[in-house]
């Protein structure tokens, strides 16, 4: 509940309203379904008295009464006459067209949601140790994908709006001159390959993914004028990789899964590459010993949704050697993730200098 109409009764007793602020659910479900409903964006188009907000949000009048007001506590909506309500700039924030795109990512329709609402399974992850996901929906998250196309374009463009964080590095930071044709190995809707092939006109690509997020990525590489140099293959990343290409990209990939699937996916990645292949891995690396709280938050999440874990280098260097990979060189970069460059176990020789 919300801790300010829980306060009473709970006595002066020290750090009492701190948690209780802590334990507050009512006001992220509240913001939550503001965005959903679009509630700012219907307010910043000129629509602010209710009986039309709750026309135009499909919403009973009398209910959105009291949530509009209730956000008006919280600094998101004010009401300057009876009814009638308008944006503060903290809830400007929630508008599609903002930059942040925090509407998108707290839409509970959406895939950000639906993460958020995984949570009220936290209970039974802890007590067994698989996601929870599964257990609030009835189906694992990439089941839930294949099976709903509005839930696939937003997690397609959750990852895009990620990329766009981290792909800039990979370009830039990584050596790509000696490579001729790079596989990113559950590319998404082309978002890296993109940015590569720019970078590298004389590059070839070949992206691999599930079909619906294939098709998607075989759009934007027309879009972007790369059609010809690029190879988009559907299917899954535990069945087979294309094989052929100088490098191997597992971009925030193996992150997605538990061991015993991230070691299948280095494996498929291994047979592909051959003997004078590469592998890049570009993930978060947590430390080892004392984990952070950002690292802790992190994980936390992964087991949630995904029954996993982000990974520290002994993790990593644990699967890689256990695929018939070592990792040769790690590099990390301005935008958090790290660069694990591998090679196989038995590199050919003068291979060992091509991290």
């Amino acid at each position: 509940m919300d801790a300010e109409t829980t306060g009473a009764g709970y006595g002066d007793s020290p750090g009492v309203d701190g948690l209780l602020a802590m334990c507050d659910l009512v006001s992220p479900l509240a913001i939550r379904v503001a965005a959903t409903l679009r509630l700012p964006d219907l307010l910043g188009s000129g629509c602010t008295e209710i009986a039309d907000l709750a026309r135009k949000s499909g919403t009973e009048a009398g209910a959105l009464l009291f949530l509009m007001r209730y956000l008006v506590g919280k600094g998101l909506f004010t009401e300057p006459a009876a009814g009638h309500f308008e944006l503060t700039s903290t809830g400007r924030a929630l508008t599609d067209d903002h930059p942040s795109r925090l509407r998108a990512s707290l839409d509970l329709n959406g895939t950000g949601g639906r993460f958020d609402l995984a949570y009220t399974g936290l209970l039974d992850t802890i007590r067994t140790g698989r996601a929870a996901y599964p257990q609030v929906f009835g189906r694992s998250l990439w089941d839930d994908l294949a099976a709903s196309p509005y839930l696939s374009s937003s997690f397609d463009s959750m990852m895009t709006t990620m990329a766009a964080h981290w792909a800039p590095d990979v370009v830039t930071r990584h050596r790509w001159d000696d490579v001729r044709h790079v596989a990113d190995v559950g590319g998404g809707a082309g978002d890296l390959l993109i940015e590569l092939l720019t970078a590298h006109p004389e590059m070839r690509g070949t992206l691999t993914e599930l079909p619906a997020t294939a098709a998607k990525a075989r759009d934007a590489l027309a879009r972007a004028g790369l059609r010809d140099r690029c190879e988009v293959v559907a299917g899954s990343f535990f069945d087979s990789v294309p094989k052929g290409a100088d490098v191997y990209v597992l971009a925030h990939v193996l992150h997605n899964w538990p061991d015993p699937e991230a070691l299948e996916i280095l494996r498929r990645c291994a047979e592909a590459a051959g003997p004078r292949g590469r592998l890049l891995i570009v993930d978060r690396l947590c430390g080892d010993g004392t984990v952070s709280y950002p690292d802790a938050a992190v994980n936390l999440h992964m087991l949630v949704v995904f029954g996993s874990k982000e990974r520290t280098l002994a993790q990593f260097t644990e699967l890689v050697q256990a695929a018939g990979l070592r990792i040769g060189t790690v590099e990390h970069t301005p935008s958090g993730s790290a660069h694990l460059s591998c090679l196989p176990a038995e590199a050919p020789s003068g291979a060992a200098s091509r991290p």
